[in-house]
């Protein structure tokens, strides 16, 4: 049961570090995109999706090789422990 809770915590922090490049892109943009609502008073609540989503798929594009690798060498990971988690 260790392992599995091993694999349970690696998987969550797997999970955490992955998604942090595109989440954190996005927190920018839009921190940066409202002080400029702010800023010129433009409270249009659309505004703020477009530059998001660019600035996302353009973390993912460079992250993404990245984040790929990190995932094959947890799956990896897994299935190298498999035969002590069935026991």
């Amino acid at each position: 049961m260790n392992q599995l809770t091993f694999i349970t915590q690696e998987a969550l922090f797997l999970v955490l570090v992955a998604s942090a490049p595109p989440v954190l892109m996005s927190l920018l943009v839009g921190f940066i995109i409202s002080l400029f609502q702010a800023t010129t008073q433009i409270q249009e609540q659309t505004l703020t999706f477009a530059p998001k989503v660019v600035a996302v798929f353009g973390v993912l594009a460079l992250a993404g090789p990245w984040i790929g690798s990190q995932l094959v060498r947890f799956t990896f990971h897994v299935f190298d422990r498999f035969p002590a988690l069935i026991k």
